[in-house]
């Protein structure tokens, strides 16, 4: 975990993601997970970047597993964009910073 990223479970998955002023990037990760370590450096760079227009929050699917079971995931790290409250987009897999940085700029419309 980042200082740019905020870890969620199901107790704050309300608060920190569907309630958010922001839009917010949900990584469905694990520890094992050699793709999900791969995309973490860019995960915290975008926060960065994006810092106070955005957020990027993690759950690590073995400490929850119910969070991921809710919302589909069967596959890691899969990437879910949340605005508003709603699932907006989502991506499987390691994806290439300017795709995601493409992404974001969409939701945040800067």
């Amino acid at each position: 975990m980042s200082e740019f990223s905020i870890a969620v479970t199901q107790s704050n998955f309300k608060k920190e993601v569907l309630s958010a002023k922001v839009p917010v990037l949900v990584d469905f990760w694990a520890q094992w997970c050699a793709p999900c370590r791969a995309v973490a450096p860019t995960l915290d760079e975008l926060a960065q970047k994006y810092q106070g227009r955005f957020a990027v929050a993690k759950v690590n699917v073995d400490e929850d597993p119910d969070l991921a079971a809710q919302f589909g995931v069967l596959n890691i790290p899969t990437l879910i964009f949340f605005k508003g409250g709603q699932e907006v987009d989502r991506v499987v897999g390691v994806q290439p910073k300017s795709q995601l940085d493409a992404k974001i700029q969409k939701l945040t419309g800067s």
